[in-house]
């Protein structure tokens, strides 16, 4: 069975204008500057931890620019840095505590479980084919190599389903045409409407988030737009004009 995505003058219509409000806000201008650019640099490993904390802190849990994730994951020093976490007998006592005292967090427990057994996946072996994996992107800005290395974090990393997976990637400036769909695409998708009505519990089974990205890539070419700009732009238009050049996390 094949499916066609048949997309209107509406759809695109709505979609410039979103793009039209948001085209001057920081995020969007970041996103553009960082995952539209050609010579992307290799993220090193504090950066892809640090990232790789950052998406498994928003799961569940708001992120925008004035909350408790944005604050932690800009804290500085970052008091869950790769050398700071290595150097713990029990990462994931460390790591509780850290994120309970910070305040305002969710699912601390969770989270210092998938953080410290990631942490002992990568010092046992993982990193050298954790690094290869996005380097390859690098010069490879494709549909099926990005979907490939979000396939491969879901597949090898706890925490990390088919939004998270592409949320890391996309926060590393090394993807275009994946993206998390979180809570905020998914309403701006079901407003525009969507062919169908969109449920974040339905996205964790990847076949169906890889129907729904296809469809997002349809629309996207249609309006002459990169997905990850396209993603930019719902995301701040949920923020207003709270972000700014010093908050921008993603």
């Amino acid at each position: 069975m094949k499916h066609t995505w048949i997309i209107e003058p509406g759809d695109i219509e709505k979609v410039k204008s979103l793009l039209h409000q948001q085209g001057a806000s920081p995020f969007v201008r970041q996103r553009i500057a960082r995952n539209l650019r050609d010579d992307k640099p290799l993220p090193s490993k504090d950066e892809i931890w640090h990232r790789m904390l950052a998406c498994l802190l928003t799961t569940q849990q708001r992120s925008g620019p004035k909350s408790a994730v944005t604050r932690l994951i800009l804290t500085k020093p970052f008091p869950l840095a790769h050398d700071t976490c290595c150097k713990e007998a029990d990462v994931e006592a460390f790591t509780k505590k850290v994120l309970t005292t910070s305040g305002g967090l969710r699912r601390t427990n969770k989270i210092a479980s998938e953080l410290a057994a990631d942490l002992r996946r990568l010092e046992d072996g993982l990193w050298k084919e954790t690094i290869g994996v996005l380097d390859g992107l690098r010069p490879n800005q494709q549909v099926s190599a990005e979907r490939q290395a979000a396939d491969y974090f879901a597949d090898h990393f706890a925490g990390f389903g088919p939004k998270q997976s592409r949320n890391l990637l996309q926060s590393l400036g090394l993807t275009r045409y994946e993206v998390p769909i979180d809570s905020r695409i998914i309403k701006w998708l079901n407003d525009l409407p969507f062919p169908l009505r969109l449920s974040a519990p339905a996205l964790g089974d990847h076949q169906y988030y890889c129907f729904v990205m296809d469809g997002i890539q349809e629309l996207c070419r249609a309006c002459e737009v990169m997905p990850c700009v396209l993603d930019a732009a719902i995301f701040a238009s949920f923020d207003k004009d709270g972000w700014t050049e010093e908050n921008i996390i993603w």
